[in-house]
């Protein structure tokens, strides 16, 4: 998975089901809709840490504290296996990965304020100019 983590395959469980979708006389009779589960809550391989961060950030995903993930995009099993696999280890990645430092306030330079506002003046001449003859246009408002 990560450098930091690895799921034991002992930890993992595979379902295997139809898909629906293309996939000619096959799609009836080959299981190749993949759906892969991993125990957050009941892991060995993670820390308090690790695990505190991922049932807040995937809690509504995880049921009862398990969080599956279904492929059924390809017309074979290998390769929705594959996708499923990407997909938890995405999601994992994502979800142990420390929070983001947050911004620290600081106020627009002046040359930045003074370029905005010349933006600003030059976007009201053209459009000024695209009025037409001034003989036509009212201008009491």
């Amino acid at each position: 998975m990560t450098p930091a983590l690895t799921i034991p395959q002992a930890e993992l469980t595979w379902r295997f089901s139809r898909s629906s979708g293309p996939g000619g006389q096959g799609v009836n009779t080959t299981d190749s809709r993949v759906e892969l589960s991993w125990d957050v809550t009941g892991s060995a391989v993670l820390t308090a840490t690790q695990r505190a961060r991922l049932t807040e950030r995937l809690g509504p995903r995880l049921v009862d504290g398990v969080l599956t993930v279904a492929a059924s995009e390809h017309r074979e099993q290998l390769r929705n296996r594959a996708a499923a696999s990407r997909r938890l280890v995405s999601l994992v990645a994502e979800g142990i990965a420390p929070p983001a430092k947050g911004r620290r306030a600081t106020r627009p330079t002046r040359g930045s304020q003074e370029r905005r506002l010349a933006a600003k003046k030059q976007r009201g001449q053209t459009k000024q100019l695209r009025g037409g003859p001034r003989s036509t246009r009212r201008d009491d408002g």
